[in-house]
């Protein structure tokens, strides 16, 4: 409404009331606080219930492990992922295992995710101190429009995720570190240090956010007294923050592991039941200067894993490279024609200092992002401090045409409007408000029995947990990290086999366990491959089904056949089956698939050596599927398999095609060099001829 009156030919005429709150600082503050609320919980309710991968795969699952000791009964329940921090996951499950509606739950959590536009607020507010409270109450709206129009904020609204919920500690944190710019005092910086440990340790990502902080103090005014313990006593407060949040679950994985952060940092700490290779995604990573260059302006592409796995095209970046560029170009071209006058200079050097250190703030998160994940999940504080810089950048440009500032304004906020309308992704996977979060029909004999599961699948499905019986355990042995019989991994794999002996239960999704010649997903023989390392193999008298409701069945590869399809199980296309099997002791001879193991191991291993930079971490366990050797890469998100004598690899996350690299014997006894690396956005390696050099 206040962008309508500064367009020529359009009359502005505020309410009494608006006028009111433009007059005095503190009166408009609790109306756009209700505004940005409600505007939140109107969004969320639109766009519906958010069961994202993630949420499935551990979110629910470690809220629950940070009430419940499961260390004695799980085992990699949700892979990798099952010992990250756990407490800022905890109100989601506290919230679910109350039973509430789905609605509530959701709109409370909006709730306290609108928190991320109050503060985005008060820091335009920071960034503009205006004598004119029409004008600073405009930049303040404009950035927190700018701010809500991020589709990956949207996302997250109402969700699971962690990523928003700290990034309110972390505006909290950079809003008090500016708010002090101007007097230096150790007070604000000690809470500021706080604010963003806590956010650290709650969230290993926002490390980037903490480390960036220090670059304001490139713009403190070091005259002042007190400069050097601000500086200091900041520094502390993140190291006692982080302590604080991070030592109770560091200490129990201190305990069971030998490493505090575990599996993160394991190069470091060499845990015996982990890989000791670094991990460091490389999903969203621009792999060129030219690639991190043009990155802002790639964000606007609306397609997906550009700095997110779905699409989120966002303007707000490329803006602000313009406007910096615009910024630089006038400025120079008026101290060539005029200087200004001693008196506005000094006016204006506040609001200078001020929008000065959140561009170092912001300049110095964003080449930490680019250099640790380029994942702009974990990028959402900096995405409010973007639109402020943003928005305070353009009003100085044109503060003396007005006119010429709000066109641009509708231009931009119209075109971020058509992306979320039309190009963006505002939810994983949305579905219906009804009924509670999780809605898990569990057979009688589950729920009152304790079992440990072995569960299959890079989804571990460890959401399952709270609907089991008491006492029951988790191993997700089979996907994403598979675990070896051998070495640290088996003897706590079988130690937790014998304890629960005979009451050991295989799971997987699907309706049930196929025969080969059905042609359909989950196979029996291959749950028995999957099993073999143990010495089990299932038992197809004993299977039961674990429905859930309000989920969608993953996407099945059907092949031709000339058998008929079995009807579906059920009406709803909202309706996804876990069927789950004793499993009994395998004492078949599996000597002649051993020998193949090795032959396939040995390919898989040199073709690590041939190529380390796609294939990485190296030396994870290899896992066969009948005649198919498989090994997951998640640093580069490849999977590598032998099959039919061939080796071969593809990138499915980035849509690569299949590349066969050769015969499998040829791997194992005379490995051939390769050309291999990424380029235009995909992997791609070729075998060179002999003599031939990359």
């Amino acid at each position: 409404m206040s962008l309508v009156g500064y367009v020529p030919g359009l009359t502005f005429k505020p309410s009494a009331f608006l006028a009111r709150l433009g007059g005095a600082r503190a009166s408009y503050r609790l109306p756009v606080y209700i505004a940005c609320t409600l505007l939140v919980l109107v969004s969320n309710f639109r766009l519906g219930k958010d069961m994202a991968w993630d949420t499935l795969n551990y979110h629910l699952y470690v809220g629950l492990s940070a009430v419940h000791d499961r260390f004695s009964q799980d085992y990699f329940a949700a892979g990798p992922l099952s010992y990250l921090n756990p407490y800022a996951y905890v109100p989601f499950y506290a919230l679910v295992s109350l039973g509430l509606p789905a609605l509530v739950i959701s709109s409370l959590l909006a709730l306290a995710h609108s928190a991320i536009l109050w503060l985005t607020f008060e820091l335009a507010l920071t960034a503009w101190p205006s004598e004119e409270p029409r004008t600073r109450l405009t930049v303040g709206l404009c950035a927190v429009a700018l701010t809500f129009m991020n589709p990956i904020l949207i996302q997250q609204i109402g969700s699971s995720f962690a990523d928003i919920t700290t990034a309110a500690l972390v505006l909290g944190g950079w809003l008090l570190l500016v708010r002090a710019l101007a007097r230096p005092r150790a007070t604000p910086f000690i809470l500021a240090g706080l604010l963003l440990g806590v956010a650290t340790a709650l969230k290993l990502t926002n490390a980037v956010h903490a480390m960036a902080a220090f670059a304001l103090f490139l713009v403190l005014p070091w005259k002042e007294r007190g400069a050097m313990r601000s500086v200091l006593g900041f520094a502390l407060s993140v190291g006692v923050g982080f302590a604080l949040a991070a030592a109770p679950w560091a200490y129990r994985l201190e305990q069971m592991f030998g490493n505090p952060f575990f599996p993160l940092m394991n190069q470091f700490f060499r845990s015996p039941e982990f890989t000791t290779e670094p991990l460091h995604p490389y999903r969203f990573l621009p792999h060129s200067l030219g690639e991190a260059l043009w990155r802002p302006f790639a964000m606007l592409d609306p397609v997906i894993v550009v700095h997110e796995e779905l699409k989120a095209p966002d303007i707000r970046y490329a803006l602000l490279c313009v406007l910096l560029l615009a910024v630089v170009l006038v400025g120079s071209w008026r101290r060539i024609r005029h200087r200004p006058a001693p008196s506005q200079a000094a006016k204006s050097e506040p609001a200078m200092r001020t929008l000065v250190a959140l561009g170092c703030l912001l300049g110095a998160a964003w080449l930490l992002y680019l250099t640790t994940s380029g994942n702009s999940r974990y990028f959402l504080p900096m995405a409010s401090v973007a639109a402020v810089v943003a928005i305070a950048l353009l009003f100085r440009l044109c503060a003396a045409q007005p006119a010429v500032r709000n066109y641009i304004l509708v231009a931009v906020f119209g075109v971020q409007a058509a992306q979320l309308t039309w190009g963006a992704d505002l939810r994983w996977d949305p579905m219906p408000w009804d009924g509670p979060w999780f809605s898990v029909e569990v057979p009688g004999k589950l729920a009152t029995e304790p079992y440990l599961y072995l569960t299959i699948g890079v989804q571990s499905n460890s959401f399952i947990a709270p609907y089991l019986a008491p006492g029951s355990g988790l191993i997700n042995f089979s996907g994403g990290y598979a675990l070896s019989a051998d070495g640290a991994n088996g003897m706590r794999v079988k130690a937790l086999i014998h304890r629960f002996t005979p009451r050991v239960r295989v799971l997987v999704r699907g309706e049930r366990l196929y025969a080969d010649d059905e042609y359909r997903q989950p196979r029996l023989s291959a749950v028995d491959d999957a099993l073999e390392r143990f010495a089990l193999r299932v038992d197809p008298s004993d299977c039961a089904v674990i429905s859930v409701h309000g989920l969608r069945p993953e996407l099945e590869i059907n092949w031709q056949t000339t058998r008929a399809a079995p009807p579906p199980k059920h009406a709803s296309t909202d309706i996804t089956d876990l069927v789950t099997c004793r499993v009994v002791g395998d004492y078949r001879d599996h000597a002649a698939e051993l020998a193949d193991d090795r032959l396939a191991k040995l390919a898989l291993d040199h073709l690590e050596d041939a190529c380390p930079l796609l294939f990485q971490p190296r030396g994870l366990f290899t896992e066969r599927n009948s005649q198919t050797w498989i090994r997951l890469y998640a640093n580069s998100d490849l999977t590598a398999w032998v099959s039919h004598g061939g080796v071969k690899f593809q990138s499915v996350m980035h849509g690569g095609e299949l590349i066969y690299l050769g015969r499998e014997i040829d791997w194992a006894t005379a490995p051939p060099r390769l050309d291999c690396g990424r380029r235009n956005g995909k992997y791609f390696a070729k075998v060179l001829p002999a003599g031939e050099g990359p």
